[in-house]
């Protein structure tokens, strides 16, 4: 009996120390972002989960694309010409419509192609759908990390909050997901309907403190992306993740740093940093212990994570 308690306990750690490499957008750096091909990539590379990003179109299907508008750096249209900025919103466009356009090359002479010189180009791609993915992914099994594309700053580009968050809860259980996947957000108000509604699936939470985009609002009270006012939470992320009922925290991994880490983990939170491309950056935050990260290059990370001989963490 004792011996099957502790293979229980030894089996029981393995697991729980298991390396979360998620490939952001699927392997952005290597194939065009949140397409069928760079979540092949990414399966192939050894990616544990695939980061992938959600809008919804008008005819309500659950679409994988990561700005709420049709991206003009990576998209052109029936003709082969790039679209004008703005694009137009997902909301506005019905499926058939989304599939029309091709999101398989980047724009050359744009600061993201000059950002992913290496990414190959898949000319004739159209956008997935989440349906798409999940029946790409079969048997590999990854879990999911999916981040619902909404923001408090422009309520117009789509649906509301609760209903954005309902309709993506609804498609991951039609398509039997749930216990593998991960919502995750910079909007926390999706993952509060998530928390209500869905307590089946874990939720990360998304912050950023640096730049235009910055999420936490430090010094300037209540931020629309949290809800919340981090100076009544010790002006610290990780106890504001905490106090919004979070597990997982993905900071942006600049964000990151020894004390803040320690703060994390003595608040029983586990830290996902993104986008960590570079192998220095990678080998100084396993160092620091974190639990998994998230990269446009999951190749580049599992390699590394072979030669330090840590486990990634298993399909389901």
């Amino acid at each position: 009996m004792l011996k099957i308690v502790f293979a229980l306990f030894i089996l029981s750690a393995t697991t729980a120390m298991a390396f979360d490499l998620q490939g952001h957008r699927g392997a952005r750096g290597l194939e065009p972002e949140n397409t069928l091909p760079s979540f092949a990539r990414a399966i192939a590379a050894g990616a544990s989960t695939l980061e992938l990003d959600v809008g919804i179109s008008a005819d309500g299907a659950i679409v994988v694309a990561h700005d709420r508008r049709l991206n003009p750096e990576i998209t052109r249209d029936a003709s082969g010409a790039w679209i004008a900025a703005p694009g137009p919103r997902l909301r506005d466009l019905s499926l058939a419509e989304i599939k029309r356009f091709d999101v398989g090359v980047i724009r050359q002479d744009t600061a993201y192609a000059r950002s992913f010189a290496g990414q190959g180009a898949r000319p004739g791609t159209a956008m997935p759908t989440l349906a798409e993915v999940v029946a790409l992914a079969g048997a590999a099994r990854p879990r999911f990390n999916i981040e619902t594309k909404i923001s408090p700053l422009a309520p117009d580009d789509t649906r509301a909050a609760p209903d954005f968050a309902r309709a993506v809860i609804a498609e991951i259980r039609r398509l039997g997901i749930a216990d593998r996947t991960t919502l995750q957000s910079f909007d926390w108000r999706t993952l509060a309907v998530a928390a209500r509604e869905a307590p089946e699936m874990d939720r990360a939470y998304l912050t950023t403190e640096r730049g235009a985009g910055e999420t936490v609002y430090r010094g300037r009270g209540v931020s629309p992306w949290t809800g919340l006012d981090i100076a009544a939470h010790g002006d610290s992320t990780p106890r504001l993740v905490a106090a919004a009922g979070g597990r997982i925290w993905s900071p942006f991994f600049r964000d990151l740093d020894t004390r803040i880490l320690a703060e994390a983990k003595a608040l029983g939170l586990s830290v996902i940093p993104w986008t960590v491309n570079e192998s220095a950056d990678m080998e100084r935050l396993l160092g620091w212990g974190i639990d998994g990260l998230i990269t446009d290059y999951p190749d580049r990370a599992k390699a590394l994570l072979d030669r330090r001989g840590i486990a990634v963490r298993a399909p389901r």
